[in-house]
Protein backbone atom coordinates (compact mmCIF):
# COMPACT_ATOMS: atom_id res chain seq x y z
CA UNK A 1 0.00 0.00 0.00
CA UNK A 2 0.77 3.52 -0.35
CA UNK A 3 -0.57 5.90 2.59
CA UNK A 4 -1.59 9.18 1.19
CA UNK A 5 -0.69 12.01 3.43
CA UNK A 6 -1.15 15.29 1.22
CA UNK A 7 -4.49 14.45 -0.32
CA UNK A 8 -5.80 17.30 1.11
CA UNK A 9 -5.57 19.43 -1.83
CA UNK A 10 -8.11 20.24 -4.10
CA UNK A 11 -8.76 17.91 -7.59
CA UNK A 12 -11.30 18.52 -10.26
CA UNK A 13 -12.29 15.41 -12.30
CA UNK A 14 -12.26 15.88 -16.22
CA UNK A 15 -13.09 12.44 -17.20
CA UNK A 16 -16.68 11.53 -17.08
CA UNK A 17 -18.34 12.24 -14.01
CA UNK A 18 -17.89 8.97 -11.61
CA UNK A 19 -14.44 8.40 -13.00
CA UNK A 20 -13.31 5.88 -15.18
CA UNK A 21 -14.41 2.19 -15.38
CA UNK A 22 -11.96 -0.62 -14.66
CA UNK A 23 -11.80 -1.40 -18.12
CA UNK A 24 -11.08 2.35 -18.65
CA UNK A 25 -7.43 1.64 -17.49
CA UNK A 26 -6.47 0.56 -20.87
CA UNK A 27 -8.20 3.82 -22.61
CA UNK A 28 -5.10 5.34 -21.16
CA UNK A 29 -2.98 4.20 -23.83
CA UNK A 30 -4.87 7.25 -25.85
CA UNK A 31 -3.41 9.42 -22.64
CA UNK A 32 0.00 9.97 -21.50
CA UNK A 33 1.08 6.76 -21.61
CA UNK A 34 3.98 5.56 -19.19
CA UNK A 35 5.71 8.98 -19.95
CA UNK A 36 5.79 9.15 -23.62
CA UNK A 37 3.99 12.61 -24.92
CA UNK A 38 0.25 12.43 -26.11
CA UNK A 39 -0.38 14.23 -29.52
CA UNK A 40 -2.42 17.10 -29.06
CA UNK A 41 -1.01 17.88 -25.22
CA UNK A 42 0.19 21.39 -26.24
CA UNK A 43 3.19 23.19 -28.51
CA UNK A 44 4.80 20.31 -30.17
CA UNK A 45 7.24 22.41 -31.44
CA UNK A 46 9.27 23.33 -28.00
CA UNK A 47 12.44 21.82 -27.58
CA UNK A 48 13.33 19.81 -24.76
CA UNK A 49 16.67 19.92 -23.09
CA UNK A 50 18.80 16.96 -22.37
CA UNK A 51 19.78 17.39 -18.77
CA UNK A 52 18.44 19.95 -15.76
CA UNK A 53 17.52 19.66 -12.40
CA UNK A 54 13.30 18.77 -11.67
CA UNK A 55 12.86 20.72 -8.34
CA UNK A 56 9.66 18.18 -6.88
CA UNK A 57 7.61 18.88 -3.76
CA UNK A 58 7.39 16.09 -1.23
CA UNK A 59 6.52 16.36 2.17
CA UNK A 60 8.74 14.80 4.62
CA UNK A 61 9.24 10.66 3.98
CA UNK A 62 8.66 8.18 6.29
CA UNK A 63 11.55 5.94 5.12
CA UNK A 64 12.76 6.18 1.05
CA UNK A 65 14.23 2.53 2.31
CA UNK A 66 12.49 0.28 -0.02
CA UNK A 67 11.66 -1.94 2.95
CA UNK A 68 9.26 0.50 4.32
CA UNK A 69 8.13 2.56 1.51
CA UNK A 70 4.33 2.77 3.04
CA UNK A 71 3.49 5.96 2.08
CA UNK A 72 2.70 8.05 -1.15
CA UNK A 73 6.15 10.66 -0.38
CA UNK A 74 8.71 7.71 0.03
CA UNK A 75 7.23 5.57 -2.53
CA UNK A 76 7.94 8.66 -4.80
CA UNK A 77 11.47 8.37 -3.95
CA UNK A 78 11.46 5.01 -3.86
CA UNK A 79 10.40 4.32 -7.61
CA UNK A 80 13.58 6.49 -8.73
CA UNK A 81 16.17 4.53 -6.04
CA UNK A 82 14.84 1.24 -7.31
CA UNK A 83 13.55 -1.03 -10.29
CA UNK A 84 11.50 -4.12 -8.93
CA UNK A 85 11.20 -7.14 -11.35
CA UNK A 86 8.17 -5.43 -12.82
CA UNK A 87 6.30 -2.54 -13.72
CA UNK A 88 2.69 -1.61 -14.16
CA UNK A 89 2.08 -0.73 -18.07
CA UNK A 90 -0.68 1.61 -18.11
CA UNK A 91 -0.42 1.30 -21.80
CA UNK A 92 -1.99 -2.19 -21.65
CA UNK A 93 -3.48 -2.42 -17.88
CA UNK A 94 -0.98 -5.34 -17.28
CA UNK A 95 2.86 -5.76 -15.85
CA UNK A 96 5.91 -5.04 -18.42
CA UNK A 97 9.83 -6.14 -17.65
CA UNK A 98 11.79 -4.03 -15.66
CA UNK A 99 14.83 -5.85 -13.94
CA UNK A 100 13.19 -9.17 -15.05
CA UNK A 101 13.54 -10.09 -18.40
CA UNK A 102 10.99 -12.34 -18.64
CA UNK A 103 9.45 -14.99 -16.09
CA UNK A 104 7.42 -18.19 -16.29
CA UNK A 105 4.21 -19.06 -14.18
CA UNK A 106 3.15 -22.78 -13.42
CA UNK A 107 -0.39 -23.77 -14.55
CA UNK A 108 -1.91 -22.87 -11.09
CA UNK A 109 -0.05 -19.97 -10.14
CA UNK A 110 1.95 -21.16 -6.85
CA UNK A 111 5.17 -20.83 -8.65
CA UNK A 112 6.88 -17.77 -10.45
CA UNK A 113 10.57 -17.85 -12.41
CA UNK A 114 12.25 -14.67 -12.72
CA UNK A 115 15.14 -14.46 -15.11
CA UNK A 116 17.19 -11.00 -14.52
CA UNK A 117 18.52 -8.64 -17.11
CA UNK A 118 22.35 -7.33 -16.41
CA UNK A 119 22.73 -4.41 -14.10
CA UNK A 120 24.43 -2.60 -11.68
CA UNK A 121 23.43 -1.34 -8.33
CA UNK A 122 24.78 2.89 -7.87
CA UNK A 123 27.60 1.04 -5.73
CA UNK A 124 28.85 -1.34 -8.59
CA UNK A 125 27.74 -4.18 -7.10
CA UNK A 126 25.99 -6.53 -10.14
CA UNK A 127 22.21 -7.28 -9.33
CA UNK A 128 21.64 -11.22 -8.47
CA UNK A 129 18.61 -13.23 -7.72
CA UNK A 130 20.25 -12.72 -3.70
CA UNK A 131 20.02 -9.63 -4.73
CA UNK A 132 16.54 -9.94 -4.72
CA UNK A 133 16.33 -12.29 -1.92
CA UNK A 134 17.77 -10.15 0.67
CA UNK A 135 16.03 -7.02 -0.20
CA UNK A 136 12.56 -9.15 0.17
CA UNK A 137 13.34 -10.67 3.23
CA UNK A 138 13.83 -7.07 4.77
CA UNK A 139 10.25 -6.48 4.17
CA UNK A 140 9.50 -8.97 6.56
CA UNK A 141 12.87 -9.20 9.40
CA UNK A 142 11.14 -8.92 12.55
CA UNK A 143 14.90 -8.17 13.60
CA UNK A 144 14.93 -4.87 11.86
CA UNK A 145 15.54 -1.75 13.97
CA UNK A 146 12.69 -0.66 12.86
CA UNK A 147 10.10 -3.15 11.09
CA UNK A 148 8.40 -2.63 8.51
CA UNK A 149 5.16 -2.13 8.04
CA UNK A 150 4.60 -3.63 3.90
CA UNK A 151 5.50 -7.53 4.34
CA UNK A 152 2.13 -8.29 4.15
CA UNK A 153 2.91 -8.03 0.05
CA UNK A 154 4.88 -11.38 0.73
CA UNK A 155 2.43 -12.99 3.03
CA UNK A 156 1.18 -15.14 0.18
CA UNK A 157 4.98 -16.86 -0.07
CA UNK A 158 5.81 -20.02 1.55
CA UNK A 159 7.83 -19.26 4.43
CA UNK A 160 6.54 -15.50 4.88
CA UNK A 161 5.21 -16.68 8.59
CA UNK A 162 7.70 -18.44 9.87
CA UNK A 163 9.67 -15.37 8.92
CA UNK A 164 7.53 -12.75 9.91
CA UNK A 165 7.29 -14.53 13.60
CA UNK A 166 11.13 -14.80 13.69
CA UNK A 167 11.08 -18.57 13.59
CA UNK A 168 13.37 -18.63 10.81
CA UNK A 169 16.04 -16.19 9.28
CA UNK A 170 15.21 -16.75 5.67
CA UNK A 171 11.64 -17.35 3.32
CA UNK A 172 12.05 -20.28 2.31
CA UNK A 173 9.89 -20.11 -0.85
CA UNK A 174 12.24 -17.68 -2.11
CA UNK A 175 15.14 -19.26 -4.18
CA UNK A 176 18.06 -18.63 -6.59
CA UNK A 177 18.94 -21.66 -8.61
CA UNK A 178 21.56 -19.15 -9.98
CA UNK A 179 22.53 -15.64 -10.35
CA UNK A 180 20.30 -14.53 -12.74
CA UNK A 181 16.83 -16.97 -11.77
CA UNK A 182 15.22 -15.58 -8.74
CA UNK A 183 11.54 -18.07 -7.59
CA UNK A 184 8.84 -17.39 -5.91
CA UNK A 185 6.79 -20.08 -4.58
CA UNK A 186 3.46 -19.32 -3.11
CA UNK A 187 1.81 -21.18 -0.39
CA UNK A 188 -1.37 -20.55 -2.32
CA UNK A 189 -2.39 -19.83 -5.64
CA UNK A 190 -2.80 -16.20 -6.51
CA UNK A 191 -3.53 -15.09 -10.03
CA UNK A 192 -2.66 -10.96 -9.03
CA UNK A 193 0.93 -12.06 -7.71
CA UNK A 194 2.62 -10.81 -10.30
CA UNK A 195 0.74 -7.60 -10.02
CA UNK A 196 2.45 -7.41 -6.45
CA UNK A 197 5.89 -7.58 -8.02
CA UNK A 198 5.68 -4.28 -9.69
CA UNK A 199 5.83 -2.44 -5.73
CA UNK A 200 8.58 -0.84 -5.54
CA UNK A 201 9.39 -2.36 -2.12
CA UNK A 202 10.05 -5.57 -3.81
CA UNK A 203 13.15 -4.16 -5.25
CA UNK A 204 16.22 -5.64 -4.50
CA UNK A 205 18.80 -4.12 -2.37
CA UNK A 206 23.02 -4.91 -2.27
CA UNK A 207 25.34 -6.09 0.72
CA UNK A 208 25.80 -2.81 1.82
CA UNK A 209 21.67 -2.80 3.28
CA UNK A 210 22.57 -5.49 5.92
CA UNK A 211 26.42 -4.22 6.43
CA UNK A 212 25.75 -0.75 7.42
CA UNK A 213 21.77 -0.18 7.79
CA UNK A 214 21.58 3.08 9.62
CA UNK A 215 23.55 4.49 6.43
CA UNK A 216 21.22 2.81 3.86
CA UNK A 217 18.26 4.67 5.56
CA UNK A 218 19.33 7.94 4.80
CA UNK A 219 21.15 7.22 1.22
CA UNK A 220 19.88 3.78 -0.13
CA UNK A 221 21.91 1.88 -2.65
CA UNK A 222 19.41 1.36 -5.61
CA UNK A 223 19.69 -0.07 -9.36
CA UNK A 224 16.95 2.50 -10.73
CA UNK A 225 17.62 5.33 -12.98
CA UNK A 226 18.51 7.84 -10.46
CA UNK A 227 20.94 7.41 -7.55
CA UNK A 228 21.07 8.97 -4.16
CA UNK A 229 23.46 12.64 -3.99
CA UNK A 230 24.13 13.40 -0.46
CA UNK A 231 21.83 12.12 2.12
CA UNK A 232 17.93 12.79 2.95
CA UNK A 233 18.45 15.69 5.40
CA UNK A 234 15.29 15.41 6.93
CA UNK A 235 12.97 18.54 6.47
CA UNK A 236 14.72 20.03 3.68
CA UNK A 237 15.46 18.05 0.87
CA UNK A 238 16.42 14.58 -0.61
CA UNK A 239 18.55 14.98 -3.84
CA UNK A 240 19.11 12.64 -6.57
CA UNK A 241 21.38 12.52 -9.60
CA UNK A 242 21.49 10.09 -13.00
CA UNK A 243 23.14 7.10 -12.62
CA UNK A 244 25.24 7.13 -15.48
CA UNK A 245 25.86 3.22 -15.65
CA UNK A 246 21.94 2.50 -15.83
CA UNK A 247 20.54 -0.56 -17.52
CA UNK A 248 17.71 1.22 -19.22
CA UNK A 249 16.56 3.98 -20.75
CA UNK A 250 19.02 7.12 -19.89
CA UNK A 251 17.03 9.53 -17.95
CA UNK A 252 17.21 13.09 -19.74
CA UNK A 253 17.31 14.95 -16.29
CA UNK A 254 20.68 15.69 -15.02
CA UNK A 255 19.02 15.56 -11.42
CA UNK A 256 16.31 15.61 -9.33
CA UNK A 257 15.98 18.17 -5.94
CA UNK A 258 13.18 16.63 -3.74
CA UNK A 259 11.96 19.72 -1.79
CA UNK A 260 10.73 18.75 1.06
CA UNK A 261 8.33 21.54 1.93
CA UNK A 262 5.38 21.99 5.27
CA UNK A 263 2.70 22.12 3.20
CA UNK A 264 0.73 22.39 -0.37
CA UNK A 265 0.48 25.87 0.07
CA UNK A 266 3.82 26.83 1.06
CA UNK A 267 4.87 24.61 -2.15
CA UNK A 268 3.05 26.26 -4.70
CA UNK A 269 4.40 29.66 -3.56
CA UNK A 270 8.15 28.36 -3.99
CA UNK A 271 6.32 27.26 -7.79
CA UNK A 272 5.48 31.26 -8.10
CA UNK A 273 8.79 32.30 -7.31
CA UNK A 274 10.48 29.92 -9.90
CA UNK A 275 11.71 27.65 -7.07
CA UNK A 276 9.72 24.00 -7.95
CA UNK A 277 8.49 22.08 -10.72
CA UNK A 278 5.51 20.40 -9.54
CA UNK A 279 3.29 20.20 -6.83
CA UNK A 280 -0.31 20.34 -5.51
CA UNK A 281 -2.72 23.19 -6.17
CA UNK A 282 -3.35 24.30 -3.26
CA UNK A 283 -7.08 24.32 -1.54
CA UNK A 284 -9.65 26.67 -3.21
CA UNK A 285 -7.24 27.39 -6.34
CA UNK A 286 -8.54 24.97 -8.77
CA UNK A 287 -10.48 26.85 -11.64
CA UNK A 288 -7.91 29.85 -11.56
CA UNK A 289 -4.82 27.53 -11.70
CA UNK A 290 -6.44 25.51 -14.35
CA UNK A 291 -7.25 28.10 -16.36
CA UNK A 292 -3.88 30.22 -15.98
CA UNK A 293 -1.55 27.11 -16.54
CA UNK A 294 -3.97 25.34 -19.10
CA UNK A 295 -5.23 21.64 -18.51
CA UNK A 296 -3.71 18.50 -19.14
CA UNK A 297 -5.76 16.94 -22.25
CA UNK A 298 -5.74 13.56 -20.50
CA UNK A 299 -5.44 14.20 -16.87
CA UNK A 300 -2.21 12.91 -16.61
CA UNK A 301 0.44 13.96 -19.01
CA UNK A 302 2.20 17.07 -18.34
CA UNK A 303 3.22 19.02 -21.68
CA UNK A 304 3.75 22.74 -22.70
CA UNK A 305 0.79 24.68 -21.91
CA UNK A 306 -1.03 21.74 -20.41
CA UNK A 307 0.35 22.05 -17.40
CA UNK A 308 -2.34 21.28 -14.34
CA UNK A 309 -3.24 17.64 -13.96
CA UNK A 310 -6.84 17.01 -13.04
CA UNK A 311 -7.47 12.98 -13.63
CA UNK A 312 -9.00 10.61 -11.60
CA UNK A 313 -7.18 8.60 -9.06
CA UNK A 314 -6.81 4.62 -8.56
CA UNK A 315 -7.03 6.06 -4.27
CA UNK A 316 -9.72 6.97 -1.82
CA UNK A 317 -10.02 8.95 1.48
CA UNK A 318 -11.34 7.42 4.67
CA UNK A 319 -11.37 6.92 8.20
CA UNK A 320 -10.14 4.11 9.95
CA UNK A 321 -11.98 2.76 13.09
CA UNK A 322 -10.06 1.45 15.62
CA UNK A 323 -12.24 -1.45 16.61
CA UNK A 324 -9.92 -2.32 19.79
CA UNK A 325 -11.45 0.99 20.92
CA UNK A 326 -14.61 0.18 23.55
CA UNK A 327 -16.61 3.42 22.03
CA UNK A 328 -15.62 1.98 18.19
CA UNK A 329 -16.43 -1.62 19.02
CA UNK A 330 -20.30 -0.19 18.79
CA UNK A 331 -21.15 -1.10 14.68
CA UNK A 332 -24.46 0.99 15.48
CA UNK A 333 -22.06 4.04 16.54
CA UNK A 334 -20.11 3.45 13.06
CA UNK A 335 -23.41 3.57 10.58
CA UNK A 336 -24.67 6.40 12.44
CA UNK A 337 -21.54 8.31 12.29
CA UNK A 338 -21.26 7.37 8.27
CA UNK A 339 -24.55 8.33 7.80
CA UNK A 340 -24.04 11.52 9.46
CA UNK A 341 -21.26 12.61 6.99
CA UNK A 342 -22.21 14.91 4.34
CA UNK A 343 -19.30 13.21 1.94
CA UNK A 344 -21.17 15.57 -1.29
CA UNK A 345 -21.09 19.11 1.03
CA UNK A 346 -16.84 18.01 1.42
CA UNK A 347 -16.68 17.17 -2.14
CA UNK A 348 -18.36 20.71 -3.40
CA UNK A 349 -17.25 22.70 -0.88
CA UNK A 350 -13.90 21.91 -0.39
CA UNK A 351 -13.08 20.28 -3.69
CA UNK A 352 -15.08 22.83 -5.63
CA UNK A 353 -16.64 19.47 -6.77
CA UNK A 354 -13.41 18.22 -8.55
CA UNK A 355 -13.39 14.81 -6.25
CA UNK A 356 -16.65 12.08 -5.80
CA UNK A 357 -18.35 10.82 -2.55
CA UNK A 358 -17.13 7.21 -2.07
CA UNK A 359 -19.96 5.04 -1.06
CA UNK A 360 -17.66 1.71 -0.59
CA UNK A 361 -13.89 0.45 -0.73
CA UNK A 362 -13.19 0.54 -4.37
CA UNK A 363 -12.35 3.92 -6.48
CA UNK A 364 -14.17 4.13 -9.69
CA UNK A 365 -11.34 3.65 -11.92
CA UNK A 366 -10.38 0.85 -10.19
CA UNK A 367 -14.03 -1.00 -10.46
CA UNK A 368 -17.23 0.37 -10.93
CA UNK A 369 -19.23 -2.55 -10.09
CA UNK A 370 -18.19 -2.95 -6.10
CA UNK A 371 -22.19 -2.10 -5.28
CA UNK A 372 -22.33 1.19 -2.42
CA UNK A 373 -22.41 0.18 1.53
CA UNK A 374 -25.81 0.84 2.79
CA UNK A 375 -24.75 2.98 5.41
CA UNK A 376 -22.40 4.96 3.28
CA UNK A 377 -24.45 7.30 2.12
CA UNK A 378 -25.80 10.77 4.01
CA UNK A 379 -28.71 10.18 5.98
CA UNK A 380 -28.64 12.54 8.85
CA UNK A 381 -32.26 11.65 10.04
CA UNK A 382 -31.47 7.75 9.90
CA UNK A 383 -28.40 8.71 11.81
CA UNK A 384 -30.44 10.40 14.48
CA UNK A 385 -32.71 8.04 14.52
CA UNK A 386 -29.89 5.19 15.47
CA UNK A 387 -28.26 7.95 18.10
CA UNK A 388 -31.68 8.03 19.90
CA UNK A 389 -32.61 4.54 19.65
CA UNK A 390 -29.52 2.88 21.35
CA UNK A 391 -28.52 5.48 23.55
CA UNK A 392 -25.93 7.21 21.63
CA UNK A 393 -26.46 10.76 22.18
CA UNK A 394 -23.68 12.74 23.75
CA UNK A 395 -21.10 10.32 23.13
CA UNK A 396 -17.79 11.10 21.77
CA UNK A 397 -15.46 10.51 19.40
CA UNK A 398 -11.64 11.56 18.33
CA UNK A 399 -11.37 12.40 14.79
CA UNK A 400 -7.20 11.99 14.45
CA UNK A 401 -5.77 13.11 11.34
CA UNK A 402 -1.96 14.40 10.24
CA UNK A 403 -1.11 17.94 10.01
CA UNK A 404 -0.26 19.98 6.79
CA UNK A 405 -2.22 18.20 4.07
CA UNK A 406 -5.63 20.51 4.49
CA UNK A 407 -6.82 17.57 6.03
CA UNK A 408 -7.89 20.63 8.68
CA UNK A 409 -10.75 21.79 6.77
CA UNK A 410 -11.97 18.20 5.88
CA UNK A 411 -11.82 17.36 9.86
CA UNK A 412 -13.92 20.24 10.50
CA UNK A 413 -16.72 19.52 8.34
CA UNK A 414 -17.16 16.23 9.38
CA UNK A 415 -16.87 17.09 13.23
CA UNK A 416 -19.93 19.45 12.59
CA UNK A 417 -21.98 16.89 10.92
CA UNK A 418 -21.58 14.33 13.78
CA UNK A 419 -22.67 17.27 16.24
CA UNK A 420 -25.82 18.16 14.39
CA UNK A 421 -27.03 14.74 14.94
CA UNK A 422 -26.22 14.36 18.61
CA UNK A 423 -22.23 13.41 18.92
CA UNK A 424 -19.75 15.43 20.97
CA UNK A 425 -16.59 15.27 18.20
CA UNK A 426 -13.21 16.53 18.98
CA UNK A 427 -10.19 17.05 16.57
CA UNK A 428 -6.65 15.24 17.12
CA UNK A 429 -3.90 15.81 14.84
CA UNK A 430 -0.08 15.15 15.14
CA UNK A 431 2.73 15.47 12.77
CA UNK A 432 3.04 12.35 10.00
CA UNK A 433 5.15 10.62 11.73
CA UNK A 434 3.93 10.68 15.37
CA UNK A 435 0.48 9.98 13.61
CA UNK A 436 1.25 7.00 11.61
CA UNK A 437 3.00 5.52 14.75
CA UNK A 438 -0.18 6.25 16.41
CA UNK A 439 -2.43 4.63 14.04
CA UNK A 440 0.28 1.34 14.39
CA UNK A 441 -0.07 1.43 18.02
CA UNK A 442 -3.92 1.56 18.22
CA UNK A 443 -4.01 4.89 19.83
CA UNK A 444 -6.60 6.25 18.05
CA UNK A 445 -10.88 6.38 17.35
CA UNK A 446 -11.31 7.66 14.36
CA UNK A 447 -8.42 7.87 12.01
CA UNK A 448 -7.94 9.79 8.70
CA UNK A 449 -6.15 7.85 5.77
CA UNK A 450 -5.57 7.95 1.75
CA UNK A 451 -5.28 4.69 0.30
CA UNK A 452 -3.34 4.47 -2.81
CA UNK A 453 -3.22 1.53 -5.23
CA UNK A 454 0.27 -0.08 -5.07
CA UNK A 455 -1.07 -2.00 -8.14
CA UNK A 456 -4.75 -1.15 -9.67
CA UNK A 457 -6.06 -4.46 -8.26
CA UNK A 458 -9.33 -5.34 -6.50
CA UNK A 459 -7.42 -7.44 -3.62
CA UNK A 460 -4.98 -3.93 -3.38
CA UNK A 461 -7.80 -2.70 -1.67
CA UNK A 462 -9.47 -5.78 0.65
CA UNK A 463 -6.47 -7.23 1.34
CA UNK A 464 -4.46 -4.90 3.15
CA UNK A 465 -7.65 -3.05 5.17
CA UNK A 466 -9.70 -6.18 6.05
CA UNK A 467 -7.84 -9.17 5.92
CA UNK A 468 -7.36 -10.05 10.06
CA UNK A 469 -3.49 -10.33 10.33
CA UNK A 470 -2.55 -8.12 7.16
CA UNK A 471 -0.06 -5.40 8.56
CA UNK A 472 -2.37 -2.36 7.63
CA UNK A 473 -5.09 -3.37 8.84
CA UNK A 474 -5.02 -0.31 10.76
CA UNK A 475 -8.77 -0.75 12.08
CA UNK A 476 -8.03 -4.34 13.54
CA UNK A 477 -10.77 -5.70 11.74
CA UNK A 478 -10.88 -9.64 12.27
CA UNK A 479 -13.68 -12.13 10.17
CA UNK A 480 -12.78 -15.20 9.71
CA UNK A 481 -15.29 -15.76 7.27
CA UNK A 482 -13.41 -12.41 5.45
CA UNK A 483 -10.49 -14.17 5.69
CA UNK A 484 -11.73 -17.68 3.77
CA UNK A 485 -13.55 -15.29 1.30
CA UNK A 486 -9.99 -13.76 0.03
CA UNK A 487 -8.11 -16.16 0.43
CA UNK A 488 -10.24 -18.18 -1.95
CA UNK A 489 -10.71 -15.13 -4.49
CA UNK A 490 -6.99 -15.09 -4.69
CA UNK A 491 -6.75 -18.90 -5.73
CA UNK A 492 -9.45 -17.68 -8.94
CA UNK A 493 -7.48 -17.83 -11.99
CA UNK A 494 -9.85 -16.29 -14.55
CA UNK A 495 -10.22 -12.71 -14.08
CA UNK A 496 -13.76 -11.84 -14.50
CA UNK A 497 -14.15 -14.44 -11.96
CA UNK A 498 -11.85 -13.29 -9.46
CA UNK A 499 -13.45 -9.92 -9.61
CA UNK A 500 -16.69 -11.11 -8.97
CA UNK A 501 -15.34 -12.45 -5.61
CA UNK A 502 -13.74 -9.29 -4.38
CA UNK A 503 -16.85 -7.79 -5.43
CA UNK A 504 -18.80 -10.20 -2.65
CA UNK A 505 -16.18 -9.27 -0.41
CA UNK A 506 -16.66 -6.00 -0.82
CA UNK A 507 -20.46 -6.74 0.45
CA UNK A 508 -19.23 -8.50 2.95
CA UNK A 509 -17.55 -6.04 4.85
CA UNK A 510 -20.39 -2.88 3.63
CA UNK A 511 -21.75 -3.91 7.33
CA UNK A 512 -19.47 -4.67 9.50
CA UNK A 513 -18.15 -0.86 8.39
CA UNK A 514 -14.41 -1.40 10.25
CA UNK A 515 -13.41 1.70 7.70
CA UNK A 516 -15.84 4.78 6.56
CA UNK A 517 -15.38 5.94 3.09
CA UNK A 518 -15.20 9.52 2.98
CA UNK A 519 -14.34 10.47 -0.65
CA UNK A 520 -12.95 9.21 -3.81
CA UNK A 521 -9.34 11.02 -5.37
CA UNK A 522 -8.61 13.38 -8.70
CA UNK A 523 -5.02 14.22 -9.60
CA UNK A 524 -4.58 18.17 -8.32
CA UNK A 525 -1.07 18.88 -9.44
CA UNK A 526 0.64 21.86 -11.55
CA UNK A 527 3.75 21.83 -13.51
CA UNK A 528 6.16 24.97 -13.76
CA UNK A 529 6.60 26.03 -17.50
CA UNK A 530 10.04 24.77 -17.15
CA UNK A 531 8.35 21.50 -17.46
CA UNK A 532 8.81 20.05 -21.31
CA UNK A 533 7.23 16.56 -20.26
CA UNK A 534 5.77 14.73 -17.47
CA UNK A 535 3.48 11.02 -16.95
CA UNK A 536 2.06 11.37 -13.80
CA UNK A 537 0.04 7.70 -13.32
CA UNK A 538 -3.12 7.11 -11.49
CA UNK A 539 -1.62 5.77 -8.69
CA UNK A 540 0.34 9.18 -8.00
CA UNK A 541 3.37 8.34 -9.20
CA UNK A 542 5.52 10.79 -11.58
CA UNK A 543 7.48 8.91 -13.94
CA UNK A 544 10.70 11.20 -13.72
CA UNK A 545 12.96 9.01 -15.47
CA UNK A 546 10.83 9.91 -18.57
CA UNK A 547 10.50 13.37 -17.99
CA UNK A 548 11.93 16.39 -19.01
CA UNK A 549 12.36 20.20 -19.14
CA UNK A 550 12.12 22.70 -21.87
CA UNK A 551 15.78 23.44 -24.03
Amino acid sequence: MSLDRNGGGVTRRTFVKGGLAASALAALAACGKNGNAASGQGDSAVKASDGGTFKYYISDPVAIDPYNLQESEGTQVGHVLFDSLVEWDWDKSDVKAKAAESWEINDDNTVFTFHLKDAKFHNGDPVTAESFKRGWQRLVDPSMTTPGEIGYHLSPVVGYDEMAQGSAKEISGLTCPDDKTFVVTLSAPMADFLAVCCHPGLAPVPQAAIDDPDSFLLAPIGNGPFMMDGKWESGQYINVKRFEDYYGDKPALDAINFSIQKDPKTAYSELEAGNMDFCQIPTGRIQELSEKYGKSVDGYTISPSRQALLGAEASVYYLAVNLNDETMANKDLRHAISLAINRQNIVDTLYEGGREPADNVFPPIIDKKGGSWEFAEYDPEKAKQIIDEKGLAGTTVKLSYNSGGGHEDVMSCIQADLQAVGLTAEQDTKEWAAYLQGLTDGTFQLGRLGWIADYPTLDNFIYPNFYSTADNNYSRYANPEVDAAIDAARAIADEDERKDAYRAINKMVADDMPIIPIMFYCHCHVASDRVNELFYNAQGIADLGHASLKG
